[in-house]
């Protein structure tokens, strides 16, 4: 490819729309063109970028004997009323109708079809276990597109699907497919960390995240200074905090005027915020009041209560929902309140305080030297804090210490969620009719790209890993004028890609400053720069983009090779 050909329009100044640097430089770059909100053009350096990831996909599923297929974008509204999901989207599914007026949604998953195909073709247990995967087009309304490639509307996923007979065939195929994944990310050069985290709306009992490790991350990861324990935030689990033993003392209210948080209620009475309960107040999808109490310096995990009362989401109650269970906003407490009219999740490490200021339920009211174990009403105590940075790891004694990721991928063991809402079943060895074992497995193809491009740059651009830049080698003449230099760049640039390295040649009339900048913009690998002084010294000048050592290479010799063993030692 010459650049005087290439379709890459770059941008000199910063697109006010974009925050992360990734998605400033892929536009700046022309990687990519904005469409509308959360929609994007690929422009042919992302896309050549996107296949070479695609390759390697592909490369490492077929290691592992899944298949590839390829299902309708489009699908019918009835499977995924089956299945029970057609709901648990919500606003953020794209729904049509057809000239008849039939439902169909555009797939933001496709667990439901590639379900109800199987159940069609797939009847014993000889059959199995299979695996099979598509690289597709997904669609998400999401409420707020916006960092690009990584929370868009139309996005690029790799799917996959196994289907086994049992749970010891579903943990063989999860693995296989855990280990895929760690390879796949490895070749793309991404720096990551696969996390335990939670299965949301795909369901199952089993997940963990790929996270690409950024300070831009969205997602919280807290990981262990000690053992191998990682998991995203909301996932993470959160030990039982002990409290010094103390003597019990009598239950009292004291007036609090105005104190309606629990900074300014420890304040007010001088107390340590470790020494209070703070209450939030949550309703879900199901209805009802649903009041969380934690430890007043501790944050209540919203993904953990929804998971308690069996939601599909939960989110902040009214301040009438609140008032109708008996108590009042900013001042609500675990004591004397009716269970018949809310659910009350209390955290586990508050149970084992001792005098604590908590709510009274009433307006300027609060309780001090409660005993959780002696005064609290409560439907379950279990563990629904945020993990923090300083926790005790609750695998071994180290502590946890906190990052950002970037989720490129997540796994999940989904059981017969969905064979048996959907009816899926194959004979076993005796003739018995069974429900399919399944795993899903995804991964964002364009997101990969992005969070590569998040980790890896400097002042200068894009800093692309080889083996999915959209070129490895940029040949760069000084001055195309020059005619002894320009071909001799010409002949570098026909070795090099007939010896399999994907180089591409900047023969345009244009300073050599502008060639250098658009360069290190772009991100390619390795730059080769020819022009009358390196023909007297008679060499090509090289430059490592990552590391940006620079040497020689005499013309005279192997430079092919040369090139391949440099290619072969940087990012």
């Amino acid at each position: 490819m010459l650049v005087s050909k290439l379709y890459a329009p770059t941008l000199r100044e910063v697109p006010a729309e974009a925050v992360l640097e990734s998605h400033k430089l892929m536009l700046r770059a022309g990687y990519i063109r904005k469409i509308a909100g959360g929609l994007y053009t690929y422009l042919p350096l992302a896309w050549k970028s996107i296949k070479k990831i695609e390759r390697i996909i592909r490369e490492e599923m077929d290691a592992i004997d899944s298949q590839e297929i390829m299902m309708p974008i489009v699908q019918p509204s009835e499977i995924w009323k089956e299945s029970g999901r057609w709901d648990v989207y919500g606003a953020e599914m794209f729904r049509v109708r057809d000239r008849h007026g039939r439902e169909f949604c555009l797939g933001p998953t496709h667990e439901e079809m590639i379900t109800t195909l199987v159940k069609n073709e797939l009847h014993s247990y000889r059959q199995l276990p299979t695996s099979l995967y598509q690289i597709q087009s997904k669609f998400r309304d999401e409420k707020r597109p916006r960092f690009g490639l990584m929370r868009s509307r139309e996005f690029i996923m790799k799917d996959a699907y196994t289907f086994d007979a049992d749970e010891a065939g579903l943990d063989e195929s999860y693995q296989k497919m855990y280990d895929a994944y760690a390879r796949i990310f490895d070749r793309c050069g991404l720096n990551y960390r696969p996390v335990e985290a939670d299965p949301g709306a795909i369901g199952g009992n089993g997940s963990h995240e790929f996270m690409g490790i950024a300070a831009s991350g969205e997602a919280g990861i807290v990981y262990c200074d000690t053992c191998d324990y990682a998991a995203d935030v909301e996932k993470a689990e959160c030990e039982a905090l002990p409290s010094q033993e103390e003597a019990p003392r009598e239950l009292h209210t004291i007036g609090t005027p105005g104190c309606n948080t629990i900074e300014a209620v420890c304040e007010y009475l001088h107390a340590p915020i470790e020494k209070s309960v703070k209450a939030v107040a949550l309703t879900s999808d199901k209805g009802g009041l649903i009041l969380c109490f934690v430890r007043g310096d501790h944050e209540v995990n919203e993904i953990k209560v929804t998971n308690a009362v069996g939601a599909n989401e939960v989110m902040m109650a009214s301040d009438e929902q609140i008032r109708a269970a008996g108590t009042v906003p900013g001042f609500m407490g675990p004591i004397g309140l009716d269970l018949n009219k809310c659910t009350i999740l209390i955290d586990a490490t508050v149970m084992n305080m001792h005098n604590v200021c908590c709510g009274a339920n009433e307006v300027d009211t609060h309780y001090v030297d409660a005993e959780p174990c002696r005064d609290f009403v409560y439907t379950k105590v279990l563990d629904i804090r945020t993990a923090h940075e300083g926790d005790q790891c609750p695998h071994c004694k180290g502590h946890l210490k906190e990052a950002r990721g970037i989720e490129v991928g997540q796994v999940f063991k989904l059981y017969t969620k969905y064979s048996e809402a959907l009816h899926a079943t194959f004979l076993d060895p005796e003739g018995k009719e069974k429900p399919f074992y399944m795993g899903s497995y995804g991964i964002g193809v364009g997101r990969t790209l992005a969070a590569v491009i998040e980790q890896y740059h400097d002042a200068n651009g894009a800093i692309m890993p080889k083996n999915i830049a959209p070129y490895e080698v940029i040949v760069l003449p000084v001055n195309v004028k020059d005619e002894e230099s320009f071909a001799k760049a010409g002949e570098i640039y026909q070795a090099l890609n007939a010896q399999g390295i994907d180089a591409i040649l900047d023969d345009r009339d244009e300073r050599a400053g502008v060639k250098f900048k658009d360069a290190d913009l772009i991100g390619y690998p390795v730059r080769v720069v020819v022009g009358p002084k390196t023909l007297q010294r008679g060499a090509m000048e090289v430059k490592v983009r990552y590391t940006g050592e620079m040497c020689d290479l005499p013309l005279d010799g192997d430079y092919v090779s040369a090139l391949k063993d440099i290619l072969s030692k940087t990012l």
